[in-house]
């Protein structure tokens, strides 16, 4: 990015968070992190930023005319607590949201940066998934996501924010200190990792019979280092009166059964399997159609491998066992 900026990054002691924050700050920007550690930890906030612990909703005591921008990363992000907690994620996601933005209107703070998902889509109707997709959600997740994302286009066409969402597929790796740590984990990567370190017997595949080459479900992977150049981008990107919506994925797909082999190359594990039922809900295929990022921000992915995303992610995964 050219010059130099203040920029507030709620969520920043998360996995997503903490990278993008240590990004600005290699970038030379002066960085505060909002964080009520309700998910995230102390110890992921980078070095050389200003920590603040605090709500969400309370982001307009601490956001002033001295920020050039707001990364907004905070938010409940388990799809299965979703279903059975919507009230919680409906509060959390919608309603801290909202403050956030009344809060950056009234500080006049008129950049935003907003960590949206791919779940915003639900079932696909095509593969690789464009941003001009339908929007069905069908999990309360995805829902409130795409709730913010109308908000954001309001707030963009009414009074002037300059915007950009970035819908991210699945999100893997680590970066340096800051890697996946989530309690509990849902992720596969990080779960196949479990094994290898002896801290779970199996990983278990849910549906071998889709209509994949190997029957495993597909998934889209991208290296967090290279959503984090994203963000900086976006930043740079983001235009007065326009809500820009990207989906941030390598565009192509990895089955479950080849994230696992890979795992067992990088590792040197043997990682044992066991075939559970289908989970309701879960697509055969979710794949990025990452055009209008690389057309709009100029953004490559320059991490695209799946044994460079895991070998990270293992090397982290060692230094905290």
């Amino acid at each position: 990015m050219s010059g130099t900026g203040r920029y507030l990054v709620t969520g920043g002691a998360g996995f997503i968070g903490s990278v993008v924050a240590q990004h600005l700050l290699e970038a030379g920007h002066e960085v505060v992190v909002l964080d009520d550690l309700s998910t995230g930890f102390r110890e992921g906030v980078p070095e050389g930023a200003t920590f603040v612990e605090a709500d969400l909703r309370d982001a307009g005591r601490h956001l002033d005319a001295s920020f050039d921008a707001v990364l907004h990363f905070a938010a409940s992000s388990q799809v299965g607590e979703s279903v059975v907690k919507p009230e919680k994620y409906w509060e959390n996601n919608v309603g801290g949201s909202l403050a956030l933005l009344a809060a950056m209107r009234e500080a006049g703070v008129r950049r935003l940066v907003f960590s949206s998902t791919a779940a915003t889509y639900g079932e696909p109707a095509e593969v690789p998934i464009p941003e001009t997709a339908p929007t069905a959600p069908t999990n309360p997740y995805g829902a409130t996501k795409l709730a913010v994302d109308h908000m954001i286009t309001s707030e963009a066409n009414a009074h002037g924010l300059a915007a950009v969402s970035l819908r991210y597929f699945n999100v893997a790796g680590a970066y340096g200190a800051y890697g996946e740590r989530h309690d509990p984990e849902s992720h596969l990567i990080p779960l196949i990792l479990q094994v290898a370190l002896g801290e779970r017997d199996h990983i278990a595949v849910y549906g071998d019979d889709y209509p994949t080459p190997d029957g495993t479900c597909i998934r889209d992977y991208i290296h967090v280092a290279d959503l984090a150049e994203a963000h900086l981008l976006a930043l740079e990107a983001a235009a007065p009166g326009e809500h820009l919506i990207c989906n941030l994925g390598n565009g192509n797909g990895f089955s479950v059964r080849q994230v696992v082999e890979t795992v067992r190359r990088v590792t040197g594990h043997p990682i044992p399997e066991r075939v559970a039922e289908r989970r309701g809900g879960d697509p055969a295929a979710l794949v990025a159609s990452a055009a209008t990022a690389r057309d709009r921000l100029g953004w490559r992915p320059r991490r695209a491998d799946l044994t460079t995303i895991v070998s990270d992610a293992w090397e982290f995964a060692r230094r905290r066992a």
